[in-house]
């Protein structure tokens, strides 16, 4: 099937079940406009000012998130803003650590996992283990639903040692995600940015069936033996594992497996919060299937992590704005910064102004 076919058999079902919220069912942008907003970009090297206009320039600092991802720094006529972005692990497997800021005016930091505490990622690798081996051994297959960059990357990078190490079965393990296979070509050329070498990525991409076509998705959805499929979204917004949920979710035998984040509203925080019955393509779907989660597997630093990256910092902040975080975990970040260095925060709402 080729690929503008495929595209039109998924618009033509959407309209005909009626799971999407337009009518007709149009996607928001097409491949022209991808290619006019790409023709915009510029790459930068990090850790360099870049002059902007007069009196401002701009910095991009590694900050372990995901593959590529920094951290930014604006000097603004002498007073330094610090926008933290998603900041990563100490010690991730797969990417090394974020680099510290070393001054700050004005700061605006993440508080996603404010007042949570994650353990290393190596202490999940023998909880994987076991789900991989229970799951596979009752004659189901495991799901992990992943977000395309970096956590993709990383569960095959565990699930290849575990193999390599002969503490898995050898059962096919697919990666269904046109992103995540891109992602993987670019872990080639990039690697200043992560751990792995060269020898390193052949090895594990040759363990692994990467599935690009929408027409593969839909044979592989009804295959009932044991695998292991990762694929996208992370938080079952959408995505390829929404096909297999469709029609796997009901066999008690397979396991749904969480490595990342589950923000409120989404499939993934319903499911964990104790939901048995979601709406996948506009149908109520049963989940028999056993739900886990792995925590330690965020690629978001943690409560302590989040207070560690600040400690670079040499001078006492002007202003700190806690951002990208629920309010329990916005305020416990905002408890732990007081008690740690002393310094006063704030946690901005929803259209607030605020004169800097």
């Amino acid at each position: 099937m080729t690929v503008p076919k495929s595209r039109n058999r998924k618009r033509r079902r959407a309209n005909k079940e009626g799971y999407s919220k337009h009518s007709p069912a149009e996607p928001l942008y097409g491949v022209k406009d991808v290619a006019k907003t790409i023709s915009h970009f510029k790459e930068v090297p990090p850790s360099q000012w870049i002059p902007l206009f007069e009196g401002i320039s701009a910095r991009f600092q590694y900050n372990g998130h995901i593959l590529g991802s920094t951290f930014i720094e604006l000097e603004i006529h002498e007073k330094r803003f610090v926008f933290s972005g998603d900041i990563g692990r100490t010690n991730d497997l797969l990417l090394f650590p974020p680099l510290k800021p070393e001054k700050a005016d004005v700061l605006f930091i993440e508080s996603t996992y404010g007042g949570r505490f994650h353990p290393d990622e190596v202490e999940a690798v023998p909880e994987i283990e076991k789900l991989v081996n229970d799951t596979i051994n009752r004659g189901g297959s495991l799901f992990i639903p992943s977000f395309s960059v970096e956590r993709a990357q990383l569960m095959m990078l565990i699930l290849w040692r575990l193999l390599n190490e002969n503490k898995i079965p050898k059962v096919p393990i697919i990666m269904d995600s046109p992103m995540g296979a891109s992602i993987l070509d670019l872990f080639y050329r990039t690697r200043d940015w992560h751990r792995l070498t060269t020898d390193e990525c052949d090895e594990m991409c040759d363990h692994f069936t990467v599935v690009s076509s929408y027409q593969e998705t839909m044979e592989l959805r009804s295959d009932n033996k044991p695998k292991i499929v990762i694929a996208g979204s992370g938080m079952l917004t959408g995505g390829r594992m929404l096909n297999y949920l469709e029609t796997q979710a009901q066999n008690p035998d397979n396991t749904l497996l969480f490595v990342g984040y589950q923000a409120e509203g989404t499939r993934g925080r319903k499911l964990l919060d104790g939901e048995k019955e979601l709406k996948v393509y506009g149908k109520w779907v049963p989940f028999n299937m056993e739900i886990a989660e792995i925590e330690g597997l965020s690629s978001h630093a943690d409560h302590n992590e989040l207070l560690g990256w600040m400690n670079g910092i040499t001078n006492i902040p002007e202003r700190i704005f806690i951002v990208h975080g629920e309010k329990e975990g916005a305020e416990a970040l905002q408890l732990g910064i007081k008690e740690t260095y002393g310094w006063d925060s704030q946690i901005p709402q929803l259209y607030d102004i605020e004169e800097l």
